[in-house]
């Protein structure tokens, strides 16, 4: 059994010559803004203290690496 197939035809259609009047659906944006509060203004980003602190850890690690060379010439 199969199921009987819907009418295709214009009279089930939505709008005249099978578009959707205007109104039927909703807006695609919103005319609201997207703000969610007050506007700050952006700050200059990474601060000193954590900036010393990760170049410090990686010339750390560049001398371990540099001294695991070594030894293992030696």
């Amino acid at each position: 059994m199969s199921a009987p197939v819907p009418d295709p035809g214009p009279r089930n259609t939505p709008g005249p010559s099978g578009g959707v009047p205007p109104g039927e659906t909703p807006p695609g944006e919103s005319s609201t803004g997207s703000g969610a509060g007050p506007y700050r203004p952006l700050t200059r980003g990474w601060g000193k203290g954590p900036l010393v602190v990760i170049c410090l850890l990686a010339v750390v690690c560049a001398l371990f690496f540099l001294a695991y060379a070594i030894i293992l010439i030696i």
